[in-house]
Parts: C-alpha cells; structure tokens; sequence
C-alpha cells in the first residue's frame, strides 16, 4: 500500500487514510463526490476531494472521480456549477471550476506516474482549459461564468474573481505541463497564464470587489501568482483580519465564524513560501473540527455560540486537511501541487489590454 501522509503531534497515517475513506464513503457510484451526502457536486470541490483520495490510499476511487469528469463534461469543455444526483440545477459554466481538472492529472501523475492515466484525461484537459481561455477578459482577468440558456453556451458574465482568476492561473500552469508531458505545446495557454499572472499581481481593479472574504486575501499566494517577499507582505497585510489564534480562520471578515477547508489552503499557502511554523500551527488549530467517528470533518465553527455550524460534514473540508498534511509532510510526490515546483519555470508576465 502506498505511503500515507502524516504529520507528527498533528496527524496520525491512519487518521489520515480514515479522513480518506469519510471522502469515498459520500461518493456516488457514477463516481461525483458530492459536498456531503444529498448535496450538490461542483467539479472543483469534485476534483480536489479525487486528489485527496488518491493520496489517502483510495485510488479506485480517485479514478472513478476523474472517469466522472471525463463522462460528464460538455461540448465547450465545462461542466455545470451545480449537480445534484443525476439532475444539472444550475447549467452555467464556471471558468475556474472547469479548469482545475488540470491540476488534478497532474497531481494524478506526480503521485502514479501513470501515462496512461494523463493520456485518457488530456483531450478532457484540452477542452476545459481552451474553454477558459477563450473567456479571458482583456485586462488579463478571466470572466467567471459564462450562461447557458436552452441548453447551449449563452452569454459571457465579463467579470472576473481574484480568488477565481488566481485558481485558473494554478490551472494553466499545471496544463502546461501536462501539455510539455504529452508532447502538444499549447503557447496560448502560456500567454493567457502569462496575462492572468500580471492582472493578479498588478491590477486589483480588474478584479469584483470580494475583499471581505479571506480567500480573496490568500489565494493569489496560493495559486502561485504571487510568491516571494511580495507574499509575505500580502500575507501580513490581513493576517489580523481573518485569522482567530487557536481555532483558524475566518471565512468572511465580519462574521465570527472559522471554516476549515479555507484555514487549511492558507496552511498550503504558507508552507509554500516558507512559513512552515505557522502553516503547522494553523493545522494543529483546526484539528477540533474532527470528528473522530467518520473521520471527516466539520464545515466551521461559531465561536461566540461555541456551536459547530453547519452541523455537517463536508468533502471539500476534508480534501484540505488531507491535502495540507501531505504537503506539511512531503509524503508523496503530489505534495507539490502547491509549491508548483513541478510546473517549470513561471510564466513571464504578459501585458495585455490593461494600459501598462
């Protein structure tokens, strides 16, 4: 059996092969990873729960979860927002949902190194990534959803997300690499990253105001548009903001509420420009959302009621924290998707229609 992460004082092997298990004990038998049971599923909380469970030791699953995006992607290369079942709720196609099956394979491949594996899922690659480029906007930012009326591509919401944006660059720059793997160079999508990195870095403007939300504040450090001492400065720039000492993070500034899913991407984010001793604190401090029965975890907690909310235990929570442990403890090779030290080098920033 192939190694499980564990992080010592914080996280046991096995309790991280039960958190995995809590993952596949909600997925369908198609394959979809719902939120928690009889919700919906989304393709990036799908495919982040598939990577998961691939380093939790459950790889059946894991590719059951990718045999599902292959099965279930449209024409134009998305998926729905919202399925719940076997029923599509919401048809609209968002852009970062949809590209990050690329940073999926290529987590599938560091960890398998199985080609056969990358060379089923690339035409699915190929077609979610084109979709996101064709959306991207001209001041580099990538609009966020395009509609779908009458079951067809409808039209284009031409605005973009930070945190959204900042995921699609992670995504281009894992699709690149698989691109250099398979031997199909894709240069517009090296431009569109290129253009993407310069409009997170250096145009706040082009971007909906979402700043009360914390994953606004961390996401262009962890999907690797910004990295370095720039990072750091960001990183500082809110910590009093958004993070409670001893429980994690708030999801959104003014509410007095600590999620987990987004306490352990800022573990990620962390660990990926060096501040291990606060990554592993941060993951230590989410730990009381555990529930040891099923080994899953809780969504978060309101502190001023002491009460756990929502009362639920979410797939998305769990991928993070089984994520997160793998990179804090570099178990298996998929402990960089972060870090994206696997990707090549970075894209050079592309000036676009931004007036730089």
């Amino acid at each position: 059996m192939p190694a499980v992460p564990a992080v010592p004082g914080v996280l046991t092997a096995e309790q991280v092969r039960r958190t995995a298990a809590s993952i596949a004990d909600v997925q369908h038998p198609d394959g979809a990873i719902p939120w928690t049971t009889g919700d919906k599923t989304d393709a990036w909380n799908h495919v982040e729960a598939a990577m998961a469970l691939l380093v939790g030791g459950e790889v059946e699953a894991a590719e059951r979860a990718y045999a599902w995006c292959r099965d279930n992607q449209r024409a134009d290369g998305s998926w729905p927002v919202k399925v719940v079942g076997d029923r599509v709720e919401d048809d609209g196609g968002e852009t970062n949902m949809s590209a990050y099956v690329a940073v999926g394979v290529w987590h599938h491949w560091l960890v398998r190194r199985d080609r056969g594996f990358v060379d089923r899922c690339w035409p699915m690659v190929r077609a979610a990534l084109d979709f996101v480029v064709r959306l991207q906007l001209p001041s580099g930012g990538v609009a966020w959803l395009q509609e779908w009326v009458d079951g067809a591509p409808g039209p284009v919401r031409e605005e973009a997300l930070l945190t959204g944006s900042s995921s699609t660059y992670h995504s281009l720059r894992a699709g690149v690499a698989l691109a250099g793997l398979v031997g199909e160079p894709q240069p517009a999508w090296e431009r569109a990253a290129g253009r993407l990195r310069h409009a997170v870095r250096r145009h706040p403007e082009a971007f909906l105001d979402k700043a009360t939300f914390s994953m606004d504040w961390y996401y262009p450090v962890l999907g690797g548009a910004v990295r370095g001492e720039e990072a750091h400065a960001l990183l500082a720039r809110r910590w009093d903001d958004f993070v409670v000492p001893g429980l994690g993070i708030r999801c959104v500034d003014t509410n007095p509420w600590v999620t987990g899913a987004e306490t352990c991407e800022l573990v990620m984010a962390l660990d990926a420009v060096g501040d291990r001793e606060r990554a592993l604190r941060l993951l230590t401090d989410v730990q009381f959302l555990r529930d040891e029965e099923t080994g899953g975890y809780f969504t978060g907690y309101v502190w001023p009621d002491e009460v756990l909310w929502p009362r639920e235990l979410t797939t998305y929570t769990a991928a993070a924290v089984v994520l997160a442990a793998d990179q804090l403890s570099g178990t298996t090779p998929g402990a960089d998707i972060m870090p994206g030290a696997t990707f090549g080098p970075e894209p050079d920033e592309v000036v676009g229609g931004c007036g730089c």
